[in-house]
């Protein structure tokens, strides 16, 4: 108890000895550096004093005070003296006055404006404020002039242990696995305190366990928790409440303290083998289930939870390894057990599996705790079902020759039923795979036979189902397919491949092969097509043509002279018997066209037409009527060159003269100018090609005969409009000849309202020779050419 009373003093003067050093008062410096002290009864002398320093002198500060600390929540009948205010200039008389000013200066903090001393009015918190800055001042009471410069200082609060440690991320929670060693770490908590860390023990903490005792313990510095029991097992107890104290003061007696609670769970470990709830099971399946289907389900229970529960189910020994199988649920983690093959009642009627179950994630930890596995046997006994027929092969092939003869058997299907009452067995064909009944089936023994014909040639396989019923029970139904293979005989003759016509030229050689020709058999031999060819017996002497077999099972007809002529015979038919191999050999009469032509010196055939002949030039049909086509079309083609050339040459200028919209270089219309949209028609200037020549003006005759001007060549129709424009335009001031009816600047129109008025002379009551063209002159410089034009035509009829 005394060292805590020493340090509590130590802590009180230490800062009250700094801030003494530091505004040690100090004395005004003269100028000769002498002391001067001020009287406190003269108002005057201290103003002349003030003057003479605020030039001379460098002031210094001459502030003591006492004590600059308060205890905070000190609550008493009266104000706390917080530290008093003193100057060396104040001899004790009533002239000086204090003045504080800052942080709570007046409400918190009040000072005596005589005696300099600072009481505080309010309970202060050090946690809301640690400290205060504040500004005190000598000034003199009467005039309120300053008599030191402002000093600065601070009131600090001193703690005191009012404040309980707090949690305030708790409460916690926290996970460790099971089966943990002594001191793992689990989690680490944190307790905070508002006092000062700084100032005394009343912000140092110490922690510890209320409850949770003794799993679980924790560092009292730290805060760190760990585990205090080995082996803690998740399957016995999951989740553990903790209670952690933490206290201040260094934990003794006096202190206050707080608490939080922390929720441990214990996490899972594969620390447990799985188990079959039954060590023997029992199950019972129909002979006729379907493959893949599931017949039961096994479970081995394990107490881990997630992956460490998970396990896999094999099939280690029994009677039915190859018949059954087993899957994991991935769902419930159950064994199913499915049928791989089919069952069959008559053969084997029960079956004995043992079945084991194994943990697929294995902690090598807990390996020496045994093996983490477990098994388990399953009976499984087949019921009989009522079965289809079956038959004895799963598909039969039969074959027939075409020429069977009818109600021919072709082969047999057989059936029995597996079931042990053992039904008597119907057969029929369904007839959707026989829809033209060409085979009929006994209905008692299988036998099938033919209903009609059977042409090779024209299908060669026949594919039909059998079906076979139980005479006990119709929904007994079981299908096989029958293959029937119609084998070939010799029935059909041979024949040309096509329809051959040979060509001979008429410039031929003896001996030169005119056509070589092929036959085809719908026959299909085993040893392969052989033909024989020979003429007919009276055509063996055949003086023109001639026959040799090739060894490609061809033929190739020769000439036997040359000079053939196509005015003598134009075609010779020649009748060739063709045979095959077969038995007995079948053979036909094919008839080969030869044609004389007339060919090149090379042997090319050029024309095999009689009438071809007898022309002069030695041309065809063909090649004549080709050439007058050619004639016509260029016929037809001057006539339209003809007639356009007509239309070409028809005048630009309308004859008519009650027409003359349509002209836009008459001047017998004003038009509507710029408004008038139907006064020409622009189709003139896009065909500029009759305004070539010179034609004379009808509604004005000039006195004077000038020669035509040259033209410029045709322009092509679709000319663009306003190049063509230019072009004239061009023209016409360049000719000093030219009148003005040839420009194509015409004014038919001068719009409303202009002060010239109408230039037409339609309407005009006096002739051209009574007319004075003086005033053109007078309407500006547009006008002079015209005046200067009609000027120079009234000086000619003068003369």
């Amino acid at each position: 108890m005394p060292e805590r009373l020493t340090e509590m003093l130590m802590d009180t003067w230490t800062p009250l000895i700094i801030l003494w050093i530091t505004v040690l008062p100090s004395i005004y410096m003269a100028p000769m550096n002498q002391s001067q002290v001020l009287p406190s009864g003269s108002s005057t002398g201290l103003k002349r004093l003030n003057e003479e320093q605020r030039v001379l002198n460098r002031s210094k500060r001459g502030w003591v005070w006492n004590q600059m600390f308060v205890l905070e929540e000190f609550s008493g009948p009266e104000p706390i003296l917080v530290g008093r205010l003193h100057t060396d200039l104040d001899p004790g008389s009533s002239k000086i006055k204090y003045i504080l000013s800052g942080d709570g200066a007046g409400t918190i903090f009040v000072i005596n404006d005589k005696t300099g001393d600072i009481h505080a009015m309010k309970r202060l918190d050090r946690e809301e404020k640690a400290e205060y800055t504040l500004t005190a001042q000598a000034v003199d009471r009467d005039t309120n002039q300053p008599l030191e410069p402002p000093s600065e200082f601070i009131i600090k609060v001193q703690d005191i242990n009012d404040n309980a440690p707090e949690f305030v991320d708790g409460p916690y929670h926290a996970t460790v696995p099971e089966m943990s060693v002594v001191g793992t770490f689990v989690t680490k908590v944190t307790a905070t305190d508002a006092d000062d860390p700084v100032y005394g023990n009343s912000a140092k903490l110490v922690y510890s366990i209320l409850e949770g005792q003794p799993y679980f313990s924790i560092e009292p510095h730290t805060a760190i928790i760990k585990t205090a029991l080995p082996n803690m097992d998740r399957e016995a107890k999951e989740e553990y409440f903790v209670v952690i104290q933490a206290k201040d003061m260094g934990g003794h007696m006096g202190g206050l303290s707080g608490t939080t609670t922390v929720t441990i769970t214990l996490t899972d470990v594969n620390d447990n083998p799985p188990k079959f709830a039954q060590s023997l099971y029992h199950f019972s399946v129909m002979e006729d289930v379907a493959l893949g289907e599931p017949i039961g389900r096994v479970k081995a229970n394990d107490l881990d939870i997630g992956e460490n529960a998970k396990s896999s189910y094999d099939i280690i020994e029994g009677d039915g390894m190859d018949i059954f199988e087993i899957t994991t649920d991935a769902q419930t983690q159950d064994g199913i057990i499915r049928v791989r093959k089919p069952l069959d009642f008559e053969s084997k009627k029960s079956y004995t599996l043992k079945v084991e179950a194994a943990n697929i994630h294995i902690d090598p930890r807990f390996i020496s705790g045994g093996p983490f596995k477990d098994t388990a046997t399953v009976k499984i006994v087949v019921e009989d079902a009522d079965e289809p027929p079956v038959f004895s092969s799963p598909t039969y092939l039969l074959e027939v020759h075409e020429n069977a003869a009818l109600n021919s058997v072709l082969g047999q299907v057989t059936a029995h039923d597996p079931d042990v009452s053992s039904s008597p067995i119907r057969f029929s064909i369904d007839r959707h795979t026989d829809l033209e009944r060409q085979f009929n089936i006994n209905a008692e023994d299988g036998k099938i036979t033919l209903a009609t014909p059977l042409d090779r040639e024209t299908s060669m396989w026949h594919n039909i189902t059998i079906v076979a019923t139980e005479t006990r029970n119709h929904s007994q139904v079981s299908r096989v397919p029958v293959a029937i293979k119609v084998l070939d005989v010799n029935d059909n003759a041979p024949e040309f491949a096509s329809e051959h016509e040979a060509f001979l030229c008429e410039n031929g050689k003896p001996g030169q092969v005119i056509q070589i020709v092929s036959a085809i058999d719908k026959d299909d031999p085993k040893n392969g097509h052989y033909f024989l060819y020979s003429l007919l017996p009276e055509m063996v002497n055949n003086p023109n043509f001639t026959i040799k077999k090739n060894e490609d099972n061809t033929l190739s007809i020769l000439a036997k002279h040359s000079g053939f002529s196509r005015q003598k015979q134009e075609v010779y038919l020649l009748p060739i018997i063709i045979s095959d191999s077969g038995n007995p050999p079948m053979s036909s009469t094919s008839t080969l066209t030869i044609r004389v032509c007339g060919c090149s010196s090379d042997g090319i055939v050029q024309s095999c037409n009689v009438e071809a002949y007898v022309l002069p030039i030695g041309l065809s049909m063909g090649a004549l009527i080709a050439i007058l086509a050619c004639i016509i079309l260029l016929l037809v083609i001057v006539v339209l060159f003809v007639t356009l050339r007509r239309h070409k040459n028809e005048p630009l200028i309308i004859k008519d003269d009650e027409d003359v919209r349509e002209n836009i270089i008459r001047y017998d219309d004003e038009g509507g100018g710029e408004e008038d949209t139907e006064a020409f028609d622009i189709a003139t200037l896009q065909n500029p090609d009759g305004i070539n020549g010179f034609l004379p003006r009808k509604d004005i005759k000039p006195d004077l005969q000038f020669m035509p001007r040259q033209g410029l060549a045709p322009v092509p129709n679709g000319v663009d409009v306003d190049e063509f424009i230019n072009v004239r335009l061009h023209e016409a001031d360049n000719d000093p000849t030219a009148p003005p009816y040839d420009s194509i600047q015409i004014y038919g129109y001068e719009g409303k309202g202009s002060a010239a008025g109408s230039l037409s002379s339609l309407e005009s009551s006096t002739s051209d020779s009574d007319q004075n063209f003086d005033y053109l002159s007078e309407w500006g410089p547009r006008f002079k050419r015209l005046g200067e034009l009609y000027s120079v035509g009234e000086s000619d009829k003068e003369t």
